[in-house]
C-alpha cells in the first residue's frame, strides 16, 4: 500500500476549512434569527414562555443525545475501530447539521431573502444528520472521513430536495419519518455500498468482529436511542394529543420489541444464547415502525403488534437477507441498515396507509382535519366554514379522500426509495474518486490507518491470541 494514498494531512484540512469559508459567507449572506431569537420583535407585552425556546429545546436536546451519543456509541462496535466509529459519527454530524440548516433552510424556512433560524430548524437540520448517520451505517469501517463528509455534503442537497417534493407536492402523513427518515437513509446508504462493493470482503474480514467492551459501549448506545425514541418520533407533531399519542405509541412499540428481540435472539441461536448484536440493533425495531402512524389513532394495541411484526421482520433480516444480499447482490450492508430501517419502514409505511383508509371524522372528531390536514374541504366548501367555527385557524385543505391520500402515500414511497437509491448509486462513483482516501481492504474495520493509537489499541486481538487467561485478567 502506498502510503500517500490514504493520507489525509493536506487533503482534509483543505476541504473543512474551504467549507467553513463557504459556511461562513453563507451564513452571512443568507441566515438570520426568526421571530423567537430577534430581540427586535420583542416588546412589553412579550411573555418569555410563550417563546418557541420552551416549546422546542427539550426536544431538540433529546434529538441531540441520540445523535452523538446513541449514534456515536452503537457504532463503536468493532473490536479495534472504536475510535472510527464514535469520531468520524461526531465529525459527520456536525458537518451534515451545519450544512442541512442551510440547504433544508432554502426549501422551508427561506423568506424575504433569508433563512430565518430558530430551535426548530435545528431539529430540522438534526433530522438530516440522522439520515446521514443511518447510510453511514452501510459503508462502516469501509470509508476514510473524508470520503464521509463528501457522502454528507451530497447526501443533505437530495434528502432536502426529495422532501420538499415529497411534502410540497404529495402531501403526505408521515410524522415519525418512516418514509422521509428511514426508506431514505437505507435506500441512500444501499446505493452507495453497491457501488463500494469489495470483492476482497466478500468472505468477511479478520477484523470484523467484536468485543466485550466494544459490545457493552455499543448496548450503551443503544439504550440512548431507545429511551428518547419517542422524542425523536413527537418532535414535529402537533402539540397536545397528537403528541401525546406520539410518545405513548413508541414507547410501546419498542417496549414490545425489546421483549420479541430477546425470545427471539434466544429461539434463533443455534446455542440458545442471547446474541448481544441483536440487542444493539433489533430491540429498536418497533420506534421505526410504528413511525407512520404514530400522531393517529391506531390504539396501544396496534403499537404493541407494529413492535413485535417490525422486531421479527429486523430479526429475520439480520438472519438470512444480509447475507443474501451480501453474496448475490453485492450489496455490503455493515450494519444492517436494510433490516432496522428498510423492512420496519416498509411495514411502517403499510402500517399507516391502513390507518389513514380506516380513520373516520367521528374516532377523531373536529380535530381529524389538523391530523389529516389534506382532506379538509377546499377553501369554498360550506363545512370549512363550519370546521373552522369548532377549530379556529383550522386551513383550507384539498378535499382528498382516504382513498386518494393513500395513493398519494403510496407514491411518495415509491418515490422516495427511487430518489434516494439513484442519489447514493452517483454518491458512491463520486466516492469511488482515488484523492477521496479509500481504505485498503487490509486497513478496513481497523482505527491504526487515520488514527494516532495508543500502545494497547489491539489488545483484544494479544490477549486472545498471544496470552492465556490469567495474564489478561492481570
Amino acid at each position: 500500500m502506498n502510503p500517500q494514498s490514504t493520507n489525509l494531512r493536506v487533503r482534509l484540512p483543505v476541504f473543512v476549512f474551504v467549507a467553513e469559508v463557504v459556511f461562513v459567507g453563507l451564513y452571512a449572506a443568507f441566515v438570520t434569527y426568526d421571530e423567537h431569537a430577534d430581540a427586535s420583535f420583542q416588546n412589553n407585552n412579550t411573555d418569555p414562555m410563550d417563546n418557541a425556546m420552551y416549546r422546542d429545546y427539550p426536544f431538540f436536546t433529546d434529538v441531540q443525545v441520540m445523535i452523538f451519543l446513541g449514534f456515536g456509541c452503537l457504532l463503536a462496535f468493532f473490536r479495534i475501530y472504536g475510535f472510527g466509529g464514535m469520531v468520524f459519527n461526531f465529525l459527520t454530524a456536525t458537518f451534515a447539521i451545519q450544512w442541512a440548516i442551510l440547504v433544508q433552510g432554502y426549501f422551508q424556512f427561506y423568506h424575504e431573502g433569508k433563512i430565518h433560524l430558530g430551535v426548530i430548524n435545528l431539529i430540522n437540520a438534526e433530522f438530516a444528520c440522522a439520515v446521514v448517520l443511518i447510510s453511514f451505517g452501510a459503508v462502516l469501517g469501509k470509508t476514510s472521513p473524508l470520503q464521509l463528509l463528501v457522502m454528507a455534503l451530497l447526501e443533505v442537497p437530495v434528502f432536502a430536495i426529495t422532501e420538499w417534493v415529497v411534502l410540497k407536492y404529495l402531501r403526505i402523513n408521515d410524522a415519525g419519518g418512516s418514509i422521509l427518515i428511514h426508506l431514505f437513509a437505507c435506500y441512500f446508504g444501499l446505493g452507495v455500498t453497491f457501488i463500494l462493493y469489495r470483492p476482497g470482503l466478500k468472505e468477511g474480514h479478520p477484523k470484523e468482529k467484536t468485543s466485550y467492551v466494544s459490545d457493552l459501549l455499543s448496548v450503551m448506545g443503544t439504550l440512548f436511542l431507545w429511551v428518547f425514541w419517542p422524542s425523536f418520533n413527537s418532535a414535529l407533531t402537533l402539540k397536545g394529543d397528537d403528541q401525546h399519542r406520539a410518545i405513548l405509541h413508541t414507547f410501546i412499540g419498542l417496549s414490545a420489541s425489546t421483549l420479541t428481540a430477546v425470545a427471539l435472539s434466544f429461539m434463533l441461536n443455534k446455542k440458545g444464547k442471547l446474541t448481544m448484536a441483536d440487542v444493539q440493533n433489533v430491540t429498536l425495531a418497533g420506534g421505526v415502525t410504528v413511525g407512520a402512524s404514530v400522531d393517529m389513532m391506531i390504539s396501544p394495541a396496534a403499537a404493541y403488534a407494529l413492535g413485535i411484526m417490525g422486531c421479527t421482520a429486523c430479526m429475520l433480516g439480520y438472519k438470512y437477507l444480509t447475507p443474501f444480499l451480501a453474496r448475490h447482490c453485492r450489496i455490503q450492508d455493515q450494519c444492517g441498515i436494510h433490516n432496522l430501517h428498510g423492512l420496519t419502514g416498509l411495514i411502517s409505511c403499510t402500517a399507516g396507509i391502513c390507518a389513514i383508509l380506516m380513520a373516520k371524522e367521528e374516532v377523531y372528531g373536529p380535530s381529524f382535519y389538523e391530523i389529516f390536514t389534506h382532506r379538509a374541504p377546499m377553501e369554498g366548501d360550506p363545512k370549512l366554514l363550519e370546521l373552522q367555527a369548532l377549530i379556529p385557524g383550522l386551513k383550507p385543505g384539498l378535499g382528498r379522500t382516504a382513498q386518494e391520500q393513500a395513493l398519494f402515500q403510496v407514491a411518495a414511497v415509491f418515490s422516495t426509495i427511487g430518489l434516494s437509491a439513484l442519489g447514493g448509486v452517483i454518491t458512491g462513483f463520486v466516492l469511488n474518486l482515488p484523492f477521496l482516501a479509500s481504505p485498503p481492504d487490509e486497513f478496513c474495520f481497523d482505527d491504526e490507518l487515520f488514527f494516532d493509537i495508543p500502545e494497547d489499541y489491539d489488545s483484544p486481538f494479544s490477549c486472545k491470541d498471544n496470552l492465556t487467561k490469567e495474564d489478561c485478567a492481570a
